[in-house]
């Protein structure tokens, strides 16, 4: 590296610390120009764009990276967190393998290979990986704060195995100083980092229930104010949400039922079409659709898991035959519209309903931001207010379709709700504002809480 290259990689750097982001992102593509492959250039420009949301540009990044230096374990581990936060576990678990080949004793690297085998199903092996990557004081990590003065300083409660809340868009590091905690790992008889207020983010309660009762344990010695207590949290498994949700006014909750193999397959009174799904994974992996009983057998067979969630399928088709899904965040007991989802497929995900490719549903989803009372009619109103209330999530929100009266069609909720960021392209800019208050909710949840 020549002496002006290192010049300007401190300046990038200097940008980096003090949050001025789109400075910091001019100042390495200045080092790309004269140094295409510079691996810290390439690997921090990465790191800069994940963490604004541009997951399109951390992914070119990372691939150069490690294209280009295969032999750097970071830039492996840093590509394989992107990979396995986009649902590609396989993949993921080869860019951990190959940091693990460069550094066997790459505690980041074992905690990925542990996290990528746990959602393919393999806890047997993930086992050694998971002991391996939380030694010593592994369990607390203080992530990197950016912002003047010391920050907010946030105890995030997490679990190993995933499930969490992804908080890194409202917890933004030029605000909160925070040290993550992961449950499973934690020595009880360690001190607590310091911390104004405590955010538990283990949001999966069908995966998680062991990290959450240890959480509730950890979280149990704090004088600070709690986020999402665990208790609150471990209520909203699937089948548990659907049961205590199924008496409100205005709202269709489906029959869930947690059943065992042996036992799905000798069930006699299941009704078709039905869905089935392997508990703790999001995003439609795992998640089937079961027309005939004749069916049940190679769709049970084709899921992970010891135990399979049967969930009464409800048709969420408009008159024009297309599968509608929204969700609206409830932060702080207040409601926002976040996305709707239009598709011909049943299982509705925004990412895989070709919004991009339909002026009208686009037209129809900025309707629904603008004027989710107008759009959603006061029946739905009152039972999403009567949802919040009765679920106490501090943090969490609702997936759900539109009964022809107007009633909420409940497909999930939970603290696990995630809130994207909308890509750079302008037909996107009329969900900047929603997602946006959601955000500034969140983060003035955390404030607050921290002032009390």
């Amino acid at each position: 590296m020549t002496k002006s290259t290192e010049s300007l990689l401190d300046r990038a750097r200097a940008f980096y610390a003090r949050g001025d982001d789109a400075a910091a992102r001019e100042a390495y593509l200045d080092v790309l120009r004269r140094e295409p492959t510079h691996f810290s250039a390439l690997n921090e420009l990465g790191t800069l764009a994940y963490a604004s949301g541009h997951r399109s540009a951390a992914r070119t990044a990372y691939m150069q990276a490690v294209t280009f230096h295969p032999g750097n374990p970071l830039g492996r581990v840093n590509f394989g967190n992107l990979l396995l936060e986009e649902e590609d576990a396989d993949g993921a678990r080869a860019q951990y393998e190959a940091a693990l080949t460069a550094d066997p004793t790459l505690a980041e690297a074992h905690r990925g290979v542990a996290r990528a085998l746990s959602a393919l199903g393999d806890e047997t092996a993930a086992a050694s990986h998971w002991r391996k990557g939380f030694g010593g004081q592994a369990a607390v990590v203080s992530q990197r704060y950016r912002g003047p003065g010391d920050g907010v300083p946030v105890l995030l409660v997490v679990s190993a195995k995933g499930g969490n809340i992804p908080t890194q868009r409202f917890l933004g590091d030029t605000v909160f100083a925070v040290t993550a905690l992961y449950a499973e790992f934690f020595d009880t008889a360690q001190e607590l980092p310091p911390h104004a207020v405590a955010f538990n983010a283990i949001g999966d309660a069908d995966l998680c229930a062991e990290a959450l009762e240890r959480a509730e344990h950890i979280l149990g010695r704090t004088t600070a104010p709690v986020i999402n207590p665990p208790s609150r949290i471990l209520r909203t498994t699937r089948a548990g949400v659907a049961e205590t949700l199924a008496g409100l006014p205005g709202v269709v909750a489906p029959a869930v039922r947690s059943l065992a193999r042996c036992e799905l397959l000798r069930a006699g009174d299941l009704a078709y079409p039905l869905l089935l799904r392997a508990p703790g994974f999001h995003t439609g992996r795992h998640f089937l659709r079961v027309e005939r009983s004749e069916d049940l057998t190679d769709a049970v067979a084709a899921l992970p898991g010891v135990t399979l969630l049967s969930i009464q399928y409800l048709d969420a088709r408009g008159a024009d035959g297309l599968a509608r899904k929204y969700r609206v965040m409830f932060i702080n007991g207040a409601v926002y519209p976040l996305h709707l989802a239009i598709s011909s497929d049943w299982k509705v995900h925004y990412f895989t309903a070709a919004m991009a490719g339909d002026a009208a549903h686009r037209d129809e989803e900025r309707r629904f931001l603008d004027d989710i009372a107008g759009t959603l009619g006061p029946r739905a109103m009152a039972a999403l207010r009567e949802i919040a209330a009765t679920l106490q999530l501090d943090y969490g929100g609702i997936d759900f379709g539109l009964a022809a009266d107007g009633s909420v069609l409940l497909f999930e909720a939970n603290a696990t709700m995630v809130i994207n960021l909308p890509d750079p392209d302008p037909i996107w800019d009329y969900r900047r504002a929603s997602i946006a208050r959601a955000l500034d909710a969140a983060t003035r949840l955390v404030l607050t809480r921290a002032d009390r």
